[in-house]
C-alpha cells in the first residue's frame, strides 16, 4: 500500500515528539568557551585531527587550519586530548573561567611506539562528521546549520572498497539513487525529484555530460547538500548538490599504498604520500596516483584508467596560504555501458549477464581529464578571513559508438555506427568574506561573495554508418551475439579537423556564462540557542546553444530564510525556506535552449546527537516546486544518448532520516530511509497532451540503506572486522513525463571481513552477497516504426568479490 505523505508528515511529527520535550528559551547559558590550535613539532597545522574533552566525553575535529572550539562550556577544570597516527597522545589541563573564551595551543610529538593503538581508536567514530569542508563557507556546526547535509567520510569510502564516485555512493545518503547511463564515465545521481550538479570544492563543474567521474583516491569526502544552495556557493539546483572535496596537504607526514585485486580481471594500485618540501614546515605538498584495470562483467568490456594529482601549498605565514592543486584523469575504454537490449521487456531472461551490446573490433575510446585549480586563504584577523579560488577545466574524449536503431522480435538487432567525440572547457573564479561580528548580546555570522563561471562544450556525434554488419552472412542476434566485426565494414574516421570545428551548426554546441553576488547574516540569540539566517543572491546567466539565435538571457534575484533552535546542546529543530536559480546547458529536440531551473523549497527537520555526540540522527520533511525541469524522453541520439525534454513543473514531497556515528565502541553504523512523492503539476509551453498527475521519471517512491562495521579494539582479535550492507528501492519510475512506467524493485546485499594491525590491513569484501541478477539501474523504451518497442537497460554485476591490501608509513 501506497504512504501518503500527509500521513508521512504526520509521523515526522511524532519522531520530533520523541526526539524532545521544548524548553522554553534559557538566557543564562554561558559564553565560555575553548578555542585552538594542534600544531606538529615543527610548526604546522593539523587538520582534520579528533580533539576530545575527557571529563564531558566530547569531541570535535580541526579544521584545514589546525584549529578547533569547545562552545558553551561550564566554568570548571578540563582535560583535551589529542590522539593521532604516529604521535603520541597528548593531554592538557585547562581552566575554564566564567564567560571566558580561553585560547590553547597543543603541540604533537613524532613516535612509532603507539601506532597500533592510535590506529584502532581512529576506527572508532570514523562516519560521523561535525563540520562541512572549507569549501562550502559554512561556520556554523552540522548540528546548528538549517538544512539537511550529509557527509560520506573518506573511512567509510575504504570500507565499502569504493573506487570512483559511481562506485556505490548513493548508498550512503538518504533517497539518493544513481541512473546507469554511460556510468562508465560519468556520475549521474539523483535526488528529491531531479538530477543533482556535480560540484568539486565548491565549484559547479556539471557539464553537458559530465564531468568525469572522479577516482576515489583523490577524494577527501564527499558532501551531500539537500535543497537549494545559492546562500553558500550563488547557485543551487532545487533537489541540492553534491560536493566532492579533493585531499590537500595536512602538514603531517605521512603516507599510504593500497593494493587491490577483484573480479572481472580488475586490478588497482593507490598511492598517496603527504608532507613537506621545507624543514620550515611552510612549503607543503600532497601527492595521490592511481592505476586501474578493470574488466566489466558484460563480455569484452573494460575501462582503464590512472590518476595524478598533486596538491601544493606555501603557507606564507600565520595569516595567509596559497594552494596549487592539479589533477589529470585519463582511461581508454570499448564501450561507455553496459546496456541490455530485448524486444520482449526488460530482464529478459533470454538474454545473458553478461551480454554486450557493441564489438571487441571496435577503436577503443580515449578520455583526458585536466583541472587546475588556485587558492588563496588569509586572516584579515581572529574575525574575519577572506577566500578566493579559481579553477580551470579542460576535457577531451575520442571515441566511437554504436546503439540499437530497431530489435526485431526473433532478437535480431540493428545497430548504427557513429563518431563519440566531445571536448569540453569551463572557467571558474569565486571570492568570498566571511566573519563574526556582535551588536549587544546578538552574534552575526556573516558571509558574503561572487561566483563567476563559464562552460562550453562541443560534441560530434554524426551517424556515419546506419545498419553496421559483422559480415555479409551474419546478423546480430541479442539471443545470440556473434562478434568480431569485418575490418571492412568499420569505416575511417575523418578526424584532420578539431571536434569543435566538426561541431559547427550542430545540437552539440552550448555554453553556459553566469555571474552571482551573494550575503547571508545568521543572527544568534539568547546565548546561540535561536539563530536565523537571512540571506539573498542576485544571479546574471546567459546560455547559447547551437547559436546566438538560441540563448537566453535571465537576471533573477534569490531569497533565503532559516531558523534554527538548540533545545539543548545535543539537539536542535529547524526551519528553512529557499528558492533557486541555476542555468541548464542543452537543448531539446527542436534546438530550443533550456529555460534556467527555478525552484522554491519549505523544509523542517530535527537533529540530535546521541551517546556523547558519537552518533547523529537527522529526520527531515520538505517540499519542492521545481520549475523547468528536464527529464528524458525515452528516445535516443546518434550516439546512443538519450533525448531531453523540458517539462512545466514538477512537485516534489518526502521525508528523509539519516543515522550515522558509532552505536557501540568499535560499531560504526550508515543508516537512512527516504519517502519521495515526486509528480508533474503543470505542463510545459506548447504541450498538447497534458502530463499532470504522471510521476517523475527516474524516481523512487522508497529508498532504504544500512551499512553496518564492526572492529575489535582489544583481546587476541584486536583489528579483526567484519562489515555488512543492504540497498533497497522500491515503486521506482521511469519512462517519460507524458508515460511514466514502473520498473523492477531493487535489493543488494553486500558483507566483508576485515584485519588490520600496526602499518598493515586487509580487506575483502562480496558484492551482490545474494547474486540478485536483477539489479537495474536504468531503463528506457523506444518505439520504431514498422518494427515494434524495444527495451534498453542496464543490469549490475552478479556476485563479485575486491580485495585490498594497506600498509601505512
Amino acid at each position: 500500500m501506497r504512504i501518503k505523505f500527509n500521513r508521512l508528515l504526520g509521523l515526522l511529527c511524532v519522531l520530533c515528539a520523541m526526539f524532545m520535550t521544548i524548553p522554553a528559551f534559557a538566557i543564562d547559558e554561558p559564553l565560555s568557551a575553548i578555542k585552538g590550535k594542534v600544531l606538529t613539532n615543527d610548526g604546522a597545522p593539523v587538520a582534520y585531527v579528533a580533539v576530545q574533552i575527557k571529563e564531558k566525553n566530547k569531541g570535535t575535529l580541526t579544521n584545514e587550519n589546525g584549529e578547533f572550539v569547545f562552545k558553551r562550556m561550564q566554568p570548571g577544570h578540563y582535560t583535551i586530548q589529542v590522539m593521532l597516527i604516529g604521535y603520541k597522545s597528548v593531554t592538557k589541563e585547562v581552566d575554564v573561567e566564567q564567560d571566558q573564551i580561553l585560547s590553547v595551543e597543543i603541540q604533537l610529538e613524532g613516535t612509532n611506539q603507539q601506532l597500533q593503538e592510535v590506529i584502532i581508536n581512529s576506527n572508532r567514530n570514523k562516519y560521523k562528521v561535525d563540520e562541512v569542508s572549507g569549501s562550502l563557507r559554512l561556520k556554523t556546526p552540522l548540528l546548528e546549520v538549517p538544512q539537511n547535509i550529509q557527509v560520506i567520510s573518506s573511512e567509510l569510502m575504504a570500507d565499502q572498497q569504493t573506487f570512483d564516485i559511481v562506485d556505490g555512493i548513493t548508498r550512503n545518503v538518504s533517497g539518493a539513487t544513481r541512473v546507469g547511463h554511460w556510468d562508465n564515465q560519468y556520475a549521474q545521481i539523483r535526488m528529491r525529484g531531479s538530477k543533482l550538479p556535480a560540484f568539486r570544492n565548491g565549484m559547479n563543474i556539471e557539464a553537458s555530460w559530465g564531468p568525469t567521474a572522479e577516482d576515489a583516491a583523490m577524494i577527501d569526502r564527499i558532501e551531500f547538500v539537500k535543497g537549494p544552495a545559492g546562500f553558500m556557493l550563488a547557485a543551487g539546483e532545487p533537489g541540492g548538490f553534491y560536493n566532492v572535496v579533493t585531499k590537500k596537504p595536512t602538514g603531517v607526514t605521512r603516507g599510504s599504498a593500497n593494493i587491490s585485486m577483484g573480479s572481472f580481471s580488475t586490478y588497482r594500485a593507490a598511492l598517496d604520500f603527504d608532507g613537506k618540501l621545507s624543514k620550515d614546515g611552510k612549503f607543503l605538498y600532497r601527492l595521490n596516483l592511481a592505476g586501474q584495470q578493470k574488466d566489466f562483467y558484460t563480455k569484452y568490456n573494460y575501462s582503464n584508467r590512472y590518476l595524478v594529482a598533486p596538491v601544493l601549498k606555501y603557507i606564507v605565514d600565520d595569516r595567509t596560504s596559497i594552494t596549487l592543486e592539479y589533477t589529470y584523469q585519463a582511461s581508454r575504454y570499448l564501450a561507455n555501458g553496459n546496456y541490455q537490449f530485448s524486444p520482449k521487456g526488460f530482464l529478459d531472461e533470454g538474454i545473458s549477464n553478461d551480454f554486450f551490446y557493441a564489438d571487441p573490433a571496435l577503436t577503443p575510446g580515449k578520455l583526458r581529464d585536466h583541472s587546475v585549480y588556485v587558492y588563496l586563504d588569509h586572516k584579515l584577523n581572529d574575525r574575519w578571513q577572506a577566500h578566493a579560488q579559481v579553477a580551470y577545466f579542460n576535457f577531451a574524449m575520442v571515441a566511437n559508438s554504436v546503439w540499437a536503431s530497431s530489435v526485431a522480435a526473433n532478437g535480431d538487432m540493428k545497430r548504427y555506427f557513429s563518431i563519440g567525440d566531445e571536448a569540453g572547457e569551463n572557467r571558474f573564479a569565486q571570492f568570498s568574506l566571511s566573519g563574526e561580528e556582535y551588536t549587544g548580546s546578538i552574534r552575526h555570522r556573516i558571509l558574503a561573495g561572487v561566483d563567476m563561471g563559464n562552460k562550453k562544450f562541443w560534441g560530434d556525434f554524426r551517424t556515419l554508418v546506419p545498419d553496421l554488419q559483422i559480415n555479409s552472412t551474419t546478423v546480430f542476434n541479442v539471443y545470440n551475439p556473434i562478434y568480431n566485426i569485418d575490418a571492412k565494414n568499420l569505416p575511417v574516421i575523418d578526424r584532420s579537423q578539431s571536434v569543435r570545428t566538426r561541431a559547427g551548426g550542430s545540437n552539440y554546441v552550448n555554453a553556459v556564462n553566469y555571474t552571482s553576488a551573494y550575503v547571508q547574516d545568521e543572527l544568534a540569540f539568547f546565548n546561540d540557542k535561536l539563530r536565523l539566517s537571512i540571506a539573498g543572491r542576485f544571479t546574471h546567466a546567459e546560455t547559447v546553444a547551437k547559436s546566438k539565435t538560441a540563448s537566453i538571457v535571465s537576471n533573477v534575484v534569490s531569497p533565503r530564510i532559516g531558523l534554527s533552535y538548540s533545545i539543548d546542546k545535543t539537539t536542535s529543530v529547524y526551519a528553512l525556506y529557499d528558492q533557486s536559480f541555476v542555468p541548464q546547458a542543452g537543448v531539446d529536440s527542436s534546438g530550443n535552449a533550456f529555460e534556467p531551473v527555478k525552484g522554491n523549497d519549505l523544509e523542517v527537520g530535527i537533529k540530535k546527537e546521541w551517546f556523547g555526540g558519537r552518533l547523529v540522527s537527522s529526520v527531515t520533511g520538505y517540499r519542492i516546486a521545481r520549475q523547468n525541469a528536464v527529464v528524458t524522453t525515452g528516445f535516443v541520439d546518434s550516439r546512443g544518448a538519450t533525448v531531453s525534454e523540458a517539462i512545466g513543473e514538477t512537485t516534489t514531497k518526502g521525508i528523509e532520516a539519516d543515522i550515522n556515528g558509532e552505536i557501540l565502541p568499535g560499531l560504526n553504523a550508515n543508516l537512512n530511509y527516504a519517502y519521495t512523492d515526486s509528480k508533474v503539476t503543470k505542463d510545459g509551453p506548447g504541450k498538447t497532451t497534458t502530463t499532470v498527475g504522471n510521476k517523475t521519471p527516474n524516481t523512487a517512491a522508497h529508498v532504504t540503506n544500512a551499512w553496518l562495521s564492526y572492529r575489535l579494539g582489544k583481546g587476541p582479535l584486536t583489528g579483526f572486522g567484519a562489515s555488512a550492507g543492504i540497498q533497497w528501492q522500491a515503486e521506482r519510475v521511469a519512462g517519460t513525463a507524458a508515460a511514466p512506467y514502473e520498473i523492477p524493485s531493487y535489493f543488494r546485499t553486500d558483507a566483508g571481513l576485515s584485519w588490520s594491525k600496526g602499518k598493515y590491513g586487509i580487506s575483502l569484501l562480496v558484492n551482490n552477497l545474494l547474486d540478485n541478477r536483477k539489479l537495474m539501474t536504468a531503463a528506457s523504451m523506444t518505439n520504431v516504426a514498422n518494427v515494434g518497442t524495444y527495451y534498453s537497460y542496464i543490469v549490475e554485476a552478479r556476485r563479485n568479490f575486491r580485495m585490498t591490501i594497506n600498509y601505512r608509513f
